[in-house]
């Protein structure tokens, strides 16, 4: 038995020795049993193979960029629609409004959307990546020196909403000797989707310029957050707080009450807020764009006092700030992500002001912090009363005509500036949206005609800024009672 043993012992030494199976098949021969943890092993491996770290894996190294838009040139002979035009006014990445004849668009205004991209939303939606893609299109188009705008055949075509065309913007600065194609820059950039441009005239240098940025993980395919915006979850604010501090909450989300007390254009509502403090209406203009679902509109009804949360943003064309990115989710309707309803039933304010409040008054406010050891610390700001009560409501009356002006061209045609002196002889501006007499069947155009000069008007709207002077917007015909004295 002592010599079966010893025998044993030799063979697991040479086992161990040589690395191999072989003397544990002659083992098992032996003793008569499997060895069940190497049945299936492979032959090649080593005890500890399973523990052994891995190399570490070389990072993908990206392939070299290949800047597509350069090597697309203008062809001025293609045979597709093509003109020389002027921004009107920046929208967001792929959308731009550009100055055109009347005999393409009765406005005056081609609103163009970017064939083959699709932009990451910053405007009614906010997304990350769509403020970065919004400025790179303001800026190339504002360095420009000439700018184009082509077809992709040889007609002007609207996309699906029928108000917007699709085309092709071209561009050049002072020191470009070709035009440049904005919208394969967008899709090289990184800061655009691909959409719909496989059928299109430059559908195959599309294809390539975006795979490059999909591979090379750009921006909106990459793993990185867009430092512009706000991930964070709506901080909760009084509208009084919000507009005394207001950059400071720039592109964050906050939540805030206030009462709905107008309407305009189907996308978007005035809001305003009583201070007991200062005596004062504070407003805000919210835009809620073209996404939010019917529950969503419900909520903002005016008469409705809201809890209203949405992203601070600048509203470049209008010059002023304003509430969007505005969300209601009907499953979740608790979400402090939601707009709620609070209550109903309530009424716009319209304090009767004058238009030297309006135009030159001026807010002093009181606030107080602590510093880093715990004192109180008391600090004094003052605001222009216009800026405070912006897009909050205000009546004025016995306002006088003296000059009337209507815009003839451009998605504001047919509003008019109404000039007007109030009773202490101040100047002030009555800007309409275009009006509507509803008491006539059909109902009619109102025009200047209904506000004859030296007449006398009481008005009922919404503190507004146009380049910087303030007025005031009117936005129903029932909002005001003319005097023909």
């Amino acid at each position: 038995m002592k010599a079966f043993y010893k025998l044993l012992i030799m063979l697991l030494v040479v086992s161990l020795l040589t690395g191999s199976l072989a003397g544990c098949d002659i083992i098992n021969q032996i003793t008569g049993k499997e060895d069940t943890e190497n049945v299936n092993q492979d032959v090649d491996a080593i005890p500890g193979d399973q523990e052994k770290p891995k190399e570490e894996e070389k990072e993908e190294e990206k392939a070299p960029f290949i800047d597509y838009a350069a090597q697309l040139k203008f062809d001025f002979n293609s045979g597709r629609k093509y003109i020389e035009t002027t921004v009107r006014s920046f929208i967001d990445g792929d959308t731009t409004h550009f100055k055109v004849p009347t005999s393409i668009d009765k406005t005056g205004v081609l609103k163009a959307r970017y064939l083959g991209v699709n932009t990451p939303e910053s405007t009614g939606q906010i997304e990350p990546w769509g403020k970065k893609a919004s400025k790179y299109t303001r800026d190339a188009l504002e360095e420009a020196t000439s700018i184009i705008i082509e077809s992709d055949d040889d007609k002007w075509n609207h996309d699906s909403t029928g108000e917007r065309y699709l085309v092709w913007v071209w561009y050049k600065t002072a020191d470009m000797e070709n035009y440049r194609n904005l919208n394969l820059e967008l899709l090289q950039a990184g800061l655009s989707r691909a959409s719909s441009y496989l059928d299109t005239s430059y559908g195959d240098i599309c294809a390539k310029a975006f795979n490059q940025a999909v591979n090379n993980k750009l921006l909106i395919f990459s793993n990185e957050k867009d430092e512009d915006f706000y991930y964070g979850a709506a901080q909760t604010v009084t509208l009084k707080e919000l507009k005394t501090n207001i950059e400071a909450y720039a592109n964050q989300r906050v939540a805030f009450e206030g009462v709905v007390v107008k309407e305009y254009d189907n996308s978007t509502v005035y809001i305003e807020e009583y201070d007991e403090e200062t005596g004062v209406y504070f407003g805000m203009q919210v835009f809620y764009g073209y996404n939010l679902n019917f529950f969503g509109k419900t909520i903002l009804t005016v008469g409705n006092r809201v809890r209203m949360a949405g992203s601070v943003q600048y509203f470049e064309n209008g010059g002023t700030w304003q509430i969007s990115d505005i969300k209601y989710n009907p499953y979740d309707p608790e979400s402090s992500e939601n707009i709620k309803l609070i209550s109903e039933g309530h009424a716009a304010a319209y304090p009767e002001l004058d238009a030297n409040t309006i135009l030159n008054g001026k807010l002093n406010f009181e606030f107080t912090s602590e510093d880093k050891d715990g004192n109180e610390i008391i600090k004094n700001a003052t605001f222009d009363y216009g800026y405070i009560a912006l897009h909050s409501t205000a009546s004025l009356k016995g306002l006088k005509i003296i000059d009337i002006y209507t815009t003839k061209q451009g998605s504001s045609a047919g509003a008019m500036s109404i000039t007007c002196l109030d009773k202490n002889g101040d100047q002030i501006i009555v800007r309409t949206v275009i009006l509507l007499d509803d008491s006539t069947n059909p109902p009619r155009q109102v025009t200047e005609a209904d506000f004859p000069i030296g007449s006398t008007i009481d008005v009922y709207g919404v503190i507004d800024c146009y380049e910087g002077e303030y007025q005031i917007k009117l936005l129903t015909f029932k909002d005001v009672t003319v005097y023909n004295d």
